[in-house]
């Protein structure tokens, strides 16, 4: 990621460090769980805390909370605003970024059990290093503890229930496109596939929603007003459907990092390169018969099995990768132009949203 955000990372990293802090105080213990909490053994918060901590600290882009700061920043600028990045105005902005990352942090955990992938961010999944019932349990946790930086804000109650309200709706829809995803894994036996405009109401669910609500909550912070905030948010949920999209593409290709390339293979994963060869062959064609029994054999197999990579040269010769990868450009491009239309093609921080994207994915942008 540009040199350029170094400065809004330390600041975001310090964010989130107090809002899940180590080790965790009694202090804490009465932020998180009231003062009037029962007597309980700190092993027992920290056998929520831990699972998610662990995961954090492994990293990740934190592009969703930096693309929070920017939305507020942006919309300062363009209302003529101090938007520096240390900026005054920007303090609520920054302190409201644990609440996107700790639900993309949360969803991980739940995602891996889902998908039974064993490996995240280079490291064993969380349910393998610390059990299926607690990883369950503090990622379940952690979805609702992101929400405890909007109580620490100062503003009113009015203010604090636009952002509660934001939240609830992006994880709802958060939800709805795991579901989406997970009845199409288990159809994966029964030759049916998704059109292509369902797997991107999916994606816009599943992976767009936290793009969303990044947007959103950055305008709400900065004082945006609602069709604005509409708008950014379903501005975003494109980006982040580009990102998904482009994430398939790669786990075809060079490979997820942390993870095995053909693993959506092996899960019987719906991704858009396959949804475009279906429609580019039909279901009923030899071509998608021989693309199925890849899948089955890959699924029966595991990772090394013969069929993973007989299916990504099926995907390939047939153009539908590159085909993917060019469709989720376009998302990502189309989103950029459409921030800074919104914002003003003079806007600064709008150009380094858009900076902020292309450094992401430079050899497809």
């Amino acid at each position: 990621m540009d040199k350029f955000f170094l400065p809004y990372l330390e600041r975001i990293e310090k964010e989130i460090a107090e809002c899940l802090p180590r080790p965790q105080g009694k202090t804490w213990a009465r932020a998180s769980f009231g003062d009037e909490f029962p007597a309980v053994n700190a092993a027992h918060w920290q056998n929520l805390v831990e699972p998610c901590r662990e995961l954090v600290d492994l990293g990740g882009k934190r592009w969703r909370p930096l693309f929070l700061v920017l939305c507020a920043q942006a919309w300062l600028e363009a209302k003529g605003a101090d938007a520096a990045y240390d900026a005054p105005g920007l303090d609520t902005a920054y302190h409201l970024v644990p609440l996107v990352e700790f639900i993309h942090t949360a969803s991980l955990i739940h995602d891996d059990i889902e998908d039974s992938s064993t490996t995240r961010r280079g490291k064993d999944a969380a349910y393998i290093t610390w059990g299926l019932d607690t990883a369950i349990n503090a990622a379940s946790w952690l979805y609702f503890e992101a929400a405890s930086c909007i109580d620490g804000l100062s503003q009113d109650d009015s203010f604090k229930l636009r952002i509660y309200r934001n939240y609830a709706l992006e994880l709802r829809r958060l939800h709805l496109g795991q579901a989406m995803d997970i009845a199409w894994h288990r159809a994966a036996g029964n030759g049916s596939f998704p059109s292509e405009d369902e797997y991107i109401a999916m994606v816009r669910n599943k992976t767009g929603t936290l793009a969303s609500l990044a947007a959103r909550i950055g305008m709400l912070a900065a004082g945006a007003d609602e069709d604005s905030v509409r708008i950014a948010g379903e501005t975003a949920s494109y980006i982040g459907a580009g990102f998904q999209v482009i994430d398939d593409v790669i786990n075809l290709t060079t490979g997820n990092p942390g993870k095995k390339r053909g693993d959506d293979i092996v899960e019987g994963k719906r991704s858009l390169p396959v949804l475009l060869f279906v429609d580019k062959y039909g279901q009923s064609s030899r071509e998608c018969a021989v693309l199925s029994e890849c899948f089955k054999k890959a699924s029966e197999e595991g990772i090394e099995s013969p069929a993973v990579e007989e299916a990504i040269g099926l995907l390939d010769a047939a153009g539908v990768i590159t085909a993917a990868r060019n469709k989720g450009a376009d998302f990502i491009r189309e989103g950029c132009s459409s921030f800074i239309s919104l914002f003003g093609q003079d806007n600064s921080s709008a150009s380094s949203i858009r900076n902020l994207f292309y450094s992401m994915v430079p050899a497809i942008l």
